[in-house]
């Protein structure tokens, strides 16, 4: 879907969040080596999440009420769009110290 075609399926309500969205993606993007990937995944009928992986491999997510203000989200942050999670993307994810903590905790819990 293009720019202008998601745009006008999009709500004045829903366009507002989108914006909403692309500046908090924008805002990580800054933050973590001045770019950012994205992956829009839907998470079930109340969500679409959008992970993001930044240049320095810190990652992060944003929750899109719809799949659709989530692409335009993604769009609007002007990212770059990974089709998933795996591979390459996958691999440049920094994990710390408290990342791996939880996991074990979840895990032995």
């Amino acid at each position: 879907m293009t720019e202008e075609t998601t745009a006008n399926v999009l709500s004045p309500r829903d366009e507002k969040r989108a914006a909403r969205i692309a500046k908090n993606v924008k805002a990580f993007a800054a933050a973590h080596g001045g770019s950012a990937d994205g992956v829009v995944e839907y998470v079930g009928g109340i969500a679409t999440r959008i992970a993001l992986v930044g240049a320095d491999g810190a990652w992060g997510d944003q929750v899109a009420p719809t799949y659709a203000v989530a692409e335009r989200a993604v769009e609007l942050a002007g990212i770059t769009r990974a089709e998933s999670f795996e591979g390459e993307l996958g691999l440049r994810v920094r994990t710390s110290a408290y990342e791996w903590r939880r996991m074990s905790g979840i895990q032995l819990g």
